[in-house]
């Protein structure tokens, strides 16, 4: 007997998403984010789902921390708005326990260049723990 594959699925079936997400964080500045790691199969990956009421782009620099020391990065321009908008990095292929990996996601000023805004926000996918409550 072998195993089932995705050609045996049924039409409209798939292979869930498990999130692993950290506290949602708001700044006094006007942006909300939640981190995430997502992992469906043997891909994984960092998403943050943000909300930017600041009134102007904001760069987003979102990381994933893989158990092995490497990373993968992205940068989203955040738009200004009410509605609800998410960043993700790459999918990467799953090296060990999935509850090793960590992302963390930055939000700062936009600058249009190089150098880099003001931070106003940091949140990651990890809970905090019991010191910091």
């Amino acid at each position: 007997m072998r195993a089932p594959t995705v050609d045996d699925a049924p039409p409209g079936a798939h292979v869930s998403t498990a999130l692993r997400c950290g506290p949602a964080l708001s700044s006094p500045d006007g942006v909300e984010a939640q981190t995430c790691v997502a992992v469906r199969g043997e891909d994984v990956w960092a998403r943050t789902y943000y909300r930017n009421t600041t009134g102007a782009l904001l760069d987003a620099a979102l990381s994933l921390l893989g158990p092995d020391g490497h990373s993968v990065r992205s940068r989203c321009v955040a738009g200004a708005g009410d509605d609800p908008s998410l960043c993700e990095t790459p999918h990467v292929r799953l090296k060990g326990e999935p509850l090793r990996y960590t992302a963390v996601a930055e939000f700062a000023v936009h600058t249009g260049g190089a150098e880099v805004g003001r931070l106003l926000l940091r949140a990651g996918s990890n809970p905090p723990s019991g010191k910091d409550r």
